[in-house]
């Protein structure tokens, strides 16, 4: 269900989501009262300590697990408002996640892996593979298409991750420590390869520790106790994007 859209270009809203594990004494809150907005064209960094309440922010943001309270909206959609059912559509078709350990599946090559979700959309094998390569074109993977996670790097590996994020045009991507895992140069890799679907016109939440990494984002809010606290914009980063891909 849909409501009136305040900002057109607003592809994720959280207005007032708090979120809390427990009840009474032991309540332990990891959101309190946020309010973010993430527009077309825009990737936002989320820094802050261990516990401050990102990875939360992204699980809440994704529609993984409903807030306390407050209100999650994407794309015109109150997820409050949605079926079990609407929900699951919702997130195969217009959320993409980006995991600092991969999650691929080790027995399906690159393409299968990223023509997976699109299959369990309801997509035929066939139908879903040119998406498919067309998502590993754009993060320059075409030529490893048939190759097992177990034969590729962990760079490849992420990219083949980025590229089942963003298959069938999802508009939404939410990254959780994505080049956690990864030296500095194949992790600059794959921090360019978001940046350019960002660039195409998607939106995304990237979570990082790392404030060089935080710079490839248009803004960074900063979380304390699960508050927004601060928020900063970055200097343009077209400098970065320079360099030679690899």
């Amino acid at each position: 269900m849909s409501g009136p859209a305040a900002d057109s270009d607003a592809l994720l809203r959280l207005d007032g989501v708090s979120m809390q594990y427990g009840r009474g004494e032991t309540a332990i809150t990891a959101l309190a009262g946020v309010d973010l907005t993430v527009r077309r064209g825009e990737l936002v960094a989320v820094m802050g300590a261990s516990g401050s309440g990102k990875s939360t922010l992204l699980t809440v943001a994704g529609g993984l697990t409903p807030p306390t309270a407050g209100e999650v909206i994407v794309e015109g959609h109150w997820l409050s408002q949605l079926s079990a059912k609407e929900l699951a559509t919702l997130r195969r078709r217009s959320l993409g996640f980006v995991f600092q350990d991969f999650n691929l599946i080790p027995s399906l090559t690159a393409l299968e892996n990223v023509s997976l979700p699109l299959e369990l959309d309801g997509w035929t094998s066939k139908k879903a593979t040119h998406p498919a390569r067309d998502a590993l074109n754009l993060v320059e993977l075409g030529d490893r298409a048939h190759h097992f996670p177990s034969d590729l790097s962990g760079g490849q590996q992420q990219r083949v991750a980025i590229a089942r994020a963003v298959v069938g045009g999802r508009s939404l991507i939410l990254a959780d420590e994505p080049t956690g895992a990864l030296d500095s140069t194949t992790g600059e890799l794959v921090l360019r390869m978001l940046r350019s679907r960002v660039d195409a016109g998607a939106g995304g939440i990237l979570v990082t520790h790392d404030a060089r990494h935080a710079a490839w984002a248009d803004r960074i809010v900063f979380l304390r106790d699960g508050r927004i606290v601060d928020e900063s914009r970055t200097t343009a980063v077209s400098s970065l994007l320079t360099g030679p891909s690899a």
